[in-house]
């Protein structure tokens, strides 16, 4: 009996994936934005994708590289392509969380308190330079993130959708930064760590810009609504996985918990975020189903900033990416 219920289960599971869905609305959307975003940014062609997968799945995302490598330049890139509202805000020492979120302001003609919105009211913020701002400040945002609302004075904001936080930090300079907890790195759905572009991409950036240093964001075309962000999110939301790539996942976050290079694992939280981006991954290479390439893909950015080495690993030389390597190789993978 308990065999034909499972039985039954798996046939149910693979008529629903049968009705195959119509991803040509986000692989167009995709090769645009990446086109739009090419005119003024060399390589960083997975920097983009995540972006990208994290747009389409409602994450955000913390960009972190040396200066002068397009992270803010592809972010704000990302805002003209896309056709919604965009504010920037560069973290600073002095900068408080009424500077994010907004204040009640005493208005004489009325005598009634007004509430202004801050910088934080818009559908993409790019944040510049996050761990430069204490941490009362960084806390501000975490209920802005989490919830996608703020709440001032006692009465609550809810932000329009989408709501997408694009943070940027330089791994290199110490001096007047503030290191950013972990339960924030948490409510970062990818760690982007991007590098110097190689010797052609050198080359080439230097040919693009010989005869203009400018970059005019004014030409470049919007790709996308707000509306039709979200219809792509509804879109990845139903794409097809089977279960035993849910217990991959399952795997590969229970690994970074039993792992002796490591102080601290992954949280459910992890597991979920591979499972939702893995699907964005899916979608934007134009499949209805996940495969375990799309799982790979997603669990370095993913699980990156939510694990903590030990000392002893730290000293011998190992970095996370390693670490995350090494397990995965360990893990059958399913077919």
């Amino acid at each position: 009996m308990q065999e034909e219920e499972n039985h039954f289960e798996q046939n149910q599971e693979e008529q629903t994936h049968t009705s195959n869905l119509d991803l040509s609305k986000i692989r167009d959307a995709v090769d645009k934005v990446r086109g739009e975003i090419h005119r003024y940014v060399i390589g960083q062609n997975n920097m983009i994708d995540q972006l990208l997968a994290a747009l389409f799945t409602g994450g955000h995302v913390l960009i972190e590289g040396a200066p002068g490598i397009a992270k803010t330049l592809t972010a704000k890139l990302m805002a003209k392509a896309l056709a919604i509202d965009f504010s920037r805000i560069q973290f600073t020492p002095d900068l408080m969380p009424t500077d994010i979120v907004g204040t009640n302001v005493y208005n004489m003609k009325n005598s009634e308190f007004q509430f202004m919105q801050g910088p934080i009211f818009a559908n993409l913020i790019l944040i510049d330079e996050i761990n430069r701002s204490p941490a009362k400040t960084q806390a501000a945002l975490f209920e802005a993130m989490e919830e996608k609302q703020a709440t001032i004075d006692g009465k609550t904001y809810k932000f329009s959708e989408p709501f997408f936080v694009i943070a940027t930090q330089n791994p290199i300079e110490q001096e007047g930064t503030y290191r950013l907890p972990e339960a924030q790195l948490d409510r970062f759905l990818f760690r982007i760590v991007i590098d110097y572009p190689n010797l052609e991409e050198e080359k080439e950036i230097l040919r693009r810009f010989k005869n203009n240093f400018t970059i005019d964001f004014t030409k470049i075309e919007p790709i996308m609504q707000a509306e039709e962000i979200l219809a792509c999110r509804n879109i990845v939301e139903t794409l097809y996985i089977k279960d035993n790539l849910l217990d991959y996942i399952a795997d590969i976050v229970c690994q970074t918990r039993n792992n002796g290079n490591l102080f601290l694992g992954a949280s459910p939280r992890a597991s979920l975020a591979i499972m939702r981006t893995s699907k964005a991954f899916a979608a934007m290479a134009g499949r209805d189903f996940v495969t375990p390439e799309d799982i790979q893909k997603a669990a370095y950015p993913v699980l990156n900033h939510r694990i903590i080495l030990t000392p002893e690993s730290e000293m011998e030389g190992y970095t996370p990416t390693q670490i995350i390597k090494e397990m995965i190789e360990k893990i059958e993978v399913p077919r």
